[in-house]
């Protein structure tokens, strides 16, 4: 995947990321059936595609951290008042 693809990809809503991770596991899938049957001509093809996946995974997993960090934001200013007046 080239450099201007990731980028894409962070721009991309969680239900496109789990969209296209799908459709890479199925590629993953038919590659692996092909290359026991020795018709993949690229070896490489399963590597690049399971490096896309990771790609997608780590994209996915930043967001779902991002959200939780700006829920605890929300919450925190309440219990550091608290906090403040215990100090």
């Amino acid at each position: 995947m080239k450099r201007n693809n990731i980028k894409a990809l962070h721009e991309k809503t969680n239900a496109e990321l789990l969209k296209q991770l799908q459709e890479l596991e199925m590629k993953v899938a038919q590659s692996k059936l092909e290359l026991s049957a020795g018709k993949l001509g690229d070896t490489r093809s399963i590597s690049r595609l399971r490096d896309d996946i990771a790609r997608i995974k780590t994209i996915l997993r930043e967001q779902e951290l991002l959200a939780l960090n700006q829920n605890k934001i929300v919450d925190d200013p309440k219990k550091s008042k608290k906090d403040e007046g215990n100090k």
